[in-house]
């Protein structure tokens, strides 16, 4: 288990970081700010959950390979990507595969702390949208989890829940974490290209 969560969180700091770090290029930020940017938006959900859950101080900050990704990540996009990162849509599909990988990451964990299944599936709705809300306030635009009928809470939700549902039932945990992860991703990426909502209130 141990070696699984590494992974998804190393990958979901990948990802998370990238879309940071693309963002920062839309919006013209200089190498600190990429950085700085990168880092919150890769780090930031997982610090929540892990302040959260107790496991102090957070895996970030006590293994050097946490912080080491989203330099990368940073360093990579700002010296390769600077177009692409002025195209919306790239930064949203960066942020669907970050969703995915911390919602399952999140819930996970959270389970290793002895924390009941329904809390764990907060845990990791919170880890998934945690950076992206962190990433979104510093550049002073509405967070993505709380636009107007935006289906990115519930894809994270559904995720989580498969992640937890699986390991109570004491299924393997790669196949369930690929699952998991995948149905969260999907469901966010054809929200995104056919304009799928939640429902919201009528007028």
């Amino acid at each position: 288990m141990e070696s699984l969560l590494l992974v998804l969180d190393l990958a979901g700091i990948l990802v998370f970081a990238i879309s940071g770090a693309l963002l920062a290029v839309r919006r013209n930020l200089d190498i600190v700010g990429l950085l700085a940017l990168a880092a919150l938006t890769g780090l930031g959900g997982g610090w929540i959950r892990d302040i959260l859950i107790g496991a102090v101080p957070p895996a970030s900050l006590a293994d050097w390979r946490y912080l080491l990704v989203p330099v990368i990540a940073a360093l990579a996009t700002f010296w390769f990507h600077p177009a692409v990162a002025r195209r919306e849509r790239t930064v949203d599909v960066m942020d669907a595969f970050g969703l995915g990988l911390f919602c399952v990451a999140g819930s996970l964990k959270a389970l290793q702390f002895d924390v009941g299944p329904l809390s764990a599936i907060l845990l990791g709705i919170v880890t998934a949208a945690g950076g992206g809300v962190l990433r979104d306030v510093v550049v002073q635009r509405v967070p993505t989890v709380f636009g107007p009928g935006e289906l990115y809470a519930i894809p994270a939700a559904a995720g989580a829940t498969l992640a937890v549902v699986g390991h109570e039932l004491e299924f393997p945990a790669t196949p369930v974490a690929i699952v998991a992860a995948t149905v969260a991703v999907t469901w966010r990426l054809l929200a995104i290209l056919r304009g799928w909502h939640a429902p919201v209130p009528r007028a």
